[in-house]
Protein backbone atom coordinates (compact mmCIF):
# COMPACT_ATOMS: atom_id res chain seq x y z
CA UNK A 1 0.00 0.00 0.00
CA UNK A 2 2.51 2.41 0.39
CA UNK A 3 4.37 1.76 -2.58
CA UNK A 4 0.69 2.87 -4.33
CA UNK A 5 1.01 5.82 -2.46
CA UNK A 6 4.38 6.85 -2.94
CA UNK A 7 3.45 6.08 -6.74
CA UNK A 8 0.81 8.44 -6.39
CA UNK A 9 2.79 11.31 -4.66
CA UNK A 10 5.15 10.89 -7.57
CA UNK A 11 2.45 11.17 -10.44
CA UNK A 12 3.45 8.32 -11.86
CA UNK A 13 0.85 5.59 -13.15
CA UNK A 14 0.92 1.67 -11.83
CA UNK A 15 4.68 0.40 -13.86
CA UNK A 16 5.33 -3.17 -13.84
CA UNK A 17 8.87 -4.16 -14.16
CA UNK A 18 9.69 -6.04 -17.74
CA UNK A 19 9.11 -9.88 -16.90
CA UNK A 20 11.83 -12.11 -18.53
CA UNK A 21 10.61 -14.01 -21.38
CA UNK A 22 12.76 -16.84 -23.12
CA UNK A 23 14.25 -15.95 -26.13
CA UNK A 24 14.08 -17.45 -29.34
CA UNK A 25 16.70 -20.00 -30.26
CA UNK A 26 18.99 -19.10 -33.34
CA UNK A 27 20.62 -22.37 -35.17
CA UNK A 28 23.44 -22.54 -33.24
CA UNK A 29 21.52 -23.34 -30.33
CA UNK A 30 21.91 -19.56 -28.25
CA UNK A 31 18.74 -18.76 -25.93
CA UNK A 32 17.69 -22.25 -25.85
CA UNK A 33 17.60 -23.44 -21.75
CA UNK A 34 19.53 -26.85 -20.97
CA UNK A 35 16.26 -29.27 -20.13
CA UNK A 36 18.23 -31.51 -17.61
CA UNK A 37 17.05 -34.37 -15.34
CA UNK A 38 18.41 -32.28 -12.29
CA UNK A 39 17.16 -29.10 -13.39
CA UNK A 40 20.32 -27.37 -13.28
CA UNK A 41 21.57 -26.08 -16.45
CA UNK A 42 25.38 -26.79 -15.65
CA UNK A 43 24.63 -30.56 -15.47
CA UNK A 44 26.11 -32.61 -18.75
CA UNK A 45 25.46 -35.98 -18.16
CA UNK A 46 23.17 -36.60 -20.79
CA UNK A 47 24.90 -37.87 -23.71
CA UNK A 48 24.23 -35.61 -26.73
CA UNK A 49 24.08 -36.96 -30.10
CA UNK A 50 26.76 -34.92 -32.38
CA UNK A 51 24.78 -33.16 -35.38
CA UNK A 52 26.69 -34.94 -39.08
CA UNK A 53 26.12 -33.44 -42.35
CA UNK A 54 23.62 -34.72 -44.62
CA UNK A 55 25.89 -35.87 -47.04
CA UNK A 56 27.70 -38.09 -44.52
CA UNK A 57 24.50 -40.10 -43.47
CA UNK A 58 23.77 -41.07 -47.26
CA UNK A 59 26.97 -42.53 -47.50
CA UNK A 60 25.51 -46.28 -47.18
CA UNK A 61 23.05 -45.68 -49.91
CA UNK A 62 25.18 -44.10 -51.97
CA UNK A 63 27.73 -47.03 -51.65
CA UNK A 64 24.54 -49.78 -52.14
CA UNK A 65 23.57 -47.32 -55.46
CA UNK A 66 27.46 -47.43 -56.53
CA UNK A 67 26.98 -51.51 -56.72
CA UNK A 68 23.91 -51.67 -58.18
CA UNK A 69 24.37 -48.96 -60.92
CA UNK A 70 27.54 -51.68 -61.62
CA UNK A 71 25.49 -54.53 -61.68
CA UNK A 72 23.19 -52.45 -64.27
CA UNK A 73 26.34 -51.91 -66.35
CA UNK A 74 26.75 -55.46 -66.17
CA UNK A 75 23.63 -56.55 -67.48
CA UNK A 76 23.66 -54.13 -70.15
CA UNK A 77 26.96 -55.96 -71.10
CA UNK A 78 25.26 -59.11 -71.61
CA UNK A 79 26.69 -60.72 -68.14
CA UNK A 80 23.36 -61.85 -67.27
CA UNK A 81 24.50 -64.20 -64.96
CA UNK A 82 27.39 -61.94 -63.26
CA UNK A 83 25.33 -58.74 -63.16
CA UNK A 84 22.13 -60.04 -61.23
CA UNK A 85 24.12 -61.62 -58.49
CA UNK A 86 25.93 -58.33 -58.07
CA UNK A 87 23.23 -56.61 -57.62
CA UNK A 88 21.89 -58.93 -55.20
CA UNK A 89 25.07 -58.31 -53.24
CA UNK A 90 24.17 -54.42 -53.26
CA UNK A 91 20.74 -55.59 -51.56
CA UNK A 92 22.61 -57.42 -49.45
CA UNK A 93 24.82 -54.43 -48.45
CA UNK A 94 21.68 -52.35 -47.93
CA UNK A 95 20.44 -55.12 -45.63
CA UNK A 96 23.65 -55.39 -43.59
CA UNK A 97 23.56 -51.44 -43.25
CA UNK A 98 20.30 -51.21 -42.48
CA UNK A 99 20.47 -54.66 -39.82
CA UNK A 100 23.76 -52.47 -37.92
CA UNK A 101 22.90 -48.33 -38.45
CA UNK A 102 20.82 -46.50 -36.38
CA UNK A 103 18.32 -45.02 -38.00
CA UNK A 104 19.63 -41.49 -38.39
CA UNK A 105 22.53 -43.15 -39.58
CA UNK A 106 21.16 -45.15 -42.16
CA UNK A 107 20.15 -42.46 -44.30
CA UNK A 108 17.77 -43.16 -47.17
CA UNK A 109 18.32 -47.04 -46.27
CA UNK A 110 15.74 -46.28 -43.42
CA UNK A 111 12.59 -46.19 -45.30
CA UNK A 112 9.69 -48.28 -43.31
CA UNK A 113 10.22 -50.66 -39.72
CA UNK A 114 13.55 -52.42 -39.67
CA UNK A 115 11.79 -55.48 -40.35
CA UNK A 116 10.11 -55.11 -43.16
CA UNK A 117 13.64 -52.87 -45.21
CA UNK A 118 15.46 -56.11 -44.31
CA UNK A 119 12.64 -58.72 -45.57
CA UNK A 120 12.20 -56.88 -48.30
CA UNK A 121 15.63 -56.48 -48.93
CA UNK A 122 16.65 -59.65 -48.21
CA UNK A 123 13.94 -61.54 -50.24
CA UNK A 124 14.67 -59.63 -53.25
CA UNK A 125 18.24 -60.80 -52.85
CA UNK A 126 17.57 -63.97 -52.66
CA UNK A 127 15.50 -64.12 -56.03
CA UNK A 128 18.15 -62.11 -58.09
CA UNK A 129 20.37 -65.05 -56.51
CA UNK A 130 18.08 -67.40 -57.79
CA UNK A 131 17.40 -65.79 -61.11
CA UNK A 132 21.33 -65.57 -61.80
CA UNK A 133 21.63 -69.59 -61.00
CA UNK A 134 18.87 -70.22 -63.54
CA UNK A 135 19.86 -67.95 -66.09
CA UNK A 136 21.01 -69.70 -69.17
CA UNK A 137 24.73 -68.59 -70.15
CA UNK A 138 25.01 -66.73 -73.52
Amino acid sequence: MARDEAADASGQDDVQEPVETARPADASGVGQQADTAGGDPGNESAPQREEQPAWLTQIPYYLVLATMGAGIVIVAAAYFKRGPALIAGALLLAALFRAILPPHLAGMLAVRSRLFDLTLLFGLAVLLVVLAWVAPQL
